[in-house]
């Protein structure tokens, strides 16, 4: 058996209602002219998911949001099916009911629009894990999620 590391990242979907708020991807060099979570970003060392997420929406979006206001969807191993190394992920999908203030696109060299779409009419042009995890939160299904050795 041959040991791997997997790539952690977390994403955010911010719903209003029954919609969530997209983002659409330009100049990444990944899933670019897709529709994506509204924010996410890789975890880093010594950060919990929770934690990489609340980071990623005041990065993104320019929200601040506490940590018990993300509620998890789901937890998702994935790969494209290769050895590459960068594509052994686990990913951790939140919900974020609560936040002030308006969602800003504050990268705009890498998001081309934000915009909200209903969880029954999500876009075509969306990676297919990110589609996966709204169908889970739209089903109301949820994760219990813990964490364990962290200073938060």
């Amino acid at each position: 058996m041959t040991r791997f590391s997997v790539v952690p990242s977390s994403y955010v979907y911010l719903r209003r209602g029954g919609a969530v708020l997209l983002q659409l991807r330009q100049n990444t060099g990944y899933m670019d002219g897709c529709w994506a979570a509204g924010a996410a970003g890789h975890v880093e060392l010594g950060e919990t998911a929770v934690a990489a997420a609340a980071r990623e929406v005041l990065e993104e979006l320019g929200l601040t949001i506490a940590p018990d206001a993300l509620s998890p969807i789901a937890v998702m191993q994935r790969s494209d099916g290769t050895d590459n190394p960068t594509e052994q992920r686990v990913d951790w999908f939140f919900v974020c009911d609560d936040w002030d203030g308006e969602p800003q696109i504050l990268e705009p060299l890498k998001c081309a629009e934000l915009r909200w779409f209903d969880l029954d009419q999500l876009p075509d042009d969306m990676p297919a894990y990110e589609r996966e995890a709204l169908v889970a939160l739209r089903d109301g299904r949820t994760a219990t999620l813990l964490s364990h050795g962290f200073a938060d």
